[in-house]
């Protein structure tokens, strides 16, 4: 039962490699999809599985054993190494719960004071215009009063051509019409789950920013303008971006030379298939090694119930 329930938490160390090939090879839009959802499907099997291999410490508590009607102690292996695995586990769920609370509570507590600080400012067609020298961008997503919003600086607007702006504002729009914050807080919060997953959302970052620049570019017709107005909206760029929600897209996010370097090139083909494949194979290797251990817990604890006889 251990070792099954182990390999969920193992898998997912395999999926930063595959990352890194899959924002390079697959269009931007099918990476962000597919990145997401494995991360996803992936911490899912993680807190699962830490959830049932807190059943062995939890059910040796009287209190709690009689609460499952337990006639007889479980038995799901070696003693000291089940108890051993439970309480790493019982700790490992803990922090991620926590962690989970205390940063989802901050971005939120930042993404009301984004919105508290352009409230009063004028609204043209979802664009927001700050008077700062300094240069920024950033598409804010909306709440339940406030509305999406594209926020951008004066001072940015003053270091890019009328021709570059245009390739600037497409861009912030389209992180807005494709809803990429909803990706980039899933893959935080699967992040938030296993360190490994963690190490998968810069790449979903990345294809996020992949995907508006395509977009920016298909919306002006015109890849180099595109990639010439992501590298000056880049160096105009001079300070740290203020504390903004990390859900919260700009252009100048992420790795911006491999950015203007792929925009240079050609469209990025489909390639989906392989990627999928691979997909596939490791989140079903970490479901069905998560539901063949919940399985042999859950008859685990029938025996000590005394549902079934004990082998």
């Amino acid at each position: 039962m251990i070792a099954l329930l182990l390999v969920p938490l193992v898998l997912p160390f395999a999926l930063p490699p595959l990352a890194r090939r899959v924002v390079d090879r697959v269009r931007p839009e099918a990476a962000l999809w597919v990145l997401t959802s494995a991360s996803v499907a992936l911490a899912v099997g993680v807190v699962a599985c830490l959830g049932v291999l807190l059943l062995p410490v939890a059910l040796s508590v009287p209190v709690v054993a009689d609460l499952a009607h337990l006639i007889q102690p479980l038995e799901a292996g070696p003693t000291t190494l089940v108890m051993a695995v439970s309480v790493f586990a019982g700790g490992a769920l803990a922090v991620t719960c926590i962690t989970a609370v205390r940063r989802t509570l901050s971005e939120v507590r930042r993404l009301r004071a984004a919105h508290v600080d352009i409230a009063g400012l004028p609204d043209a067609g979802g664009l927001c215009v700050v008077d700062d020298t300094h240069p920024d961008a950033y598409a804010l997503p909306g709440g339940r009063r406030s509305p999406s919003r594209v926020v951008v600086t004066t001072g940015m607007l003053r270091a890019l051509t009328p021709d570059e702006r245009e390739v600037l504002l497409a861009h912030e729009r389209a992180h807005l019409a494709g809803r990429h914050h909803l990706f980039l807080a899933a893959a935080q919060l699967a992040g938030w789950c296993h360190p490994a997953l963690a190490a998968v959302a810069p790449h979903v970052s990345f294809a996020a920013e992949r995907a508006a620049d395509e977009a920016a570019a298909l919306a002006t017709g015109d890849r180099t303008l595109a990639a010439t107005a992501v590298g000056h909206a880049a160096l105009a760029t001079t300070r740290p971006r203020a504390v903004l929600p990390s859900i919260a897209p700009s252009a100048v996010t992420g790795p911006v030379p491999a950015r203007v370097k792929a925009l240079l090139a050609h469209a990025p083909a489909r390639r989906l298939a392989p990627v999928l494949l691979a997909f596939v194979v490791l989140i079903g290797l970490a479901g069905a090694s998560a539901l063949a251990g919940a399985a042999s817990v859950h008859r685990g604890v029938e025996i000590a119930q005394g549902e079934l006889p004990r082998h």
